[in-house]
């Protein structure tokens, strides 16, 4: 069954990001899956958005692949990734809806931090400013620490994202409350400020429901590897739609 009525209803959106297909296309050569139709099945599928984390060693998501998702993409763009020379020249070429501020070390197997928004403060008001120049949305990965959301505030940027694997982890260790409790705390502080709010990083179909359910105005969630990890037992499609569902 399709969602035709999500529109209007008050949902969080979803971003389906599609680094592994990338991974799994670069680890035959190739052009198989194709990156740029799977991007569009996503959308066909429900997805509100497609998101891509261009690493330095380009070991998924190519940066050729970025200026080819930009041209065919109708849903929200959301390139993600630490703001190098090289990040930055090609999102203010592609000008996506969105641009995600990850510290990424060059060489990291995944994000697993959030910003140091007060020590970073100069570096990222500068990005952000020239992301916003450009007219593109800026979001910055945060972990759920008010100090580090204030700093957010302060580098005017549009929204944050909450880095989510704590929570994951803490969820069924200790209970679904207590690993949602720091995070709730950081929606509030974070609304006060006026940031709009995103998430990712380890959301899934058992704990993607209630963190929805009780983070306030929550924007949009960033969901890739485990949708792609459900869409092999499941079917792409269906995954989407199993997303979808939890997001309503």
């Amino acid at each position: 069954m399709r969602y035709a009525l999500c529109a209007m209803l008050k949902m969080t959106h979803l971003s389906v990001n599609i680094n592994k297909f990338a991974t799994l296309r670069n680890a035959r050569g190739g052009n198989r899956p194709d990156l740029l139709q799977a991007a569009k099945d996503c959308e066909r599928f429900g997805a509100q958005g497609i998101t891509v984390h261009p690493r330095q060693d380009e070991r998924h998501i190519r940066y050729q692949d970025v200026s080819g998702l930009a041209t065919i993409l109708t849903t929200e763009f959301n390139i993600e990734g630490y703001p190098s020379q090289k990040w930055l020249n090609i999102v203010k070429k592609v000008v996506p809806a969105q641009a995600t501020l990850v510290p990424d070390k060059p060489g990291q197997l995944t994000s697993d931090h959030g910003w140091d928004t007060i020590n970073e403060e100069n570096f990222l008001k500068d990005i952000v400013s020239e992301l916003k120049d450009s007219g593109i949305r800026t979001s910055i990965f945060v972990d759920p620490v008010e100090k580090y959301i204030e700093g957010a505030a302060k580098v005017d940027t549009n929204r944050i994202e909450l880095y989510t694997e704590e929570y994951a982890k803490q969820y069924r260790v200790l209970g679904k409350e207590k690993a949602l409790a720091p995070y709730a705390r950081s929606a509030k502080f974070a609304g006060e400020l006026g940031l709009g709010i995103n998430a990712g990083h380890d959301l899934d179909l058992d704990n993607l429901k209630y963190f929805k359910d009780n983070i306030p105005n929550l924007l949009e969630v960033s969901i890739g590897h485990a949708l792609i990890c459900d869409a092999i037992y499941l079917g792409l499609e269906n995954a989407i739609q199993l997303y979808l569902r939890e997001l309503i």
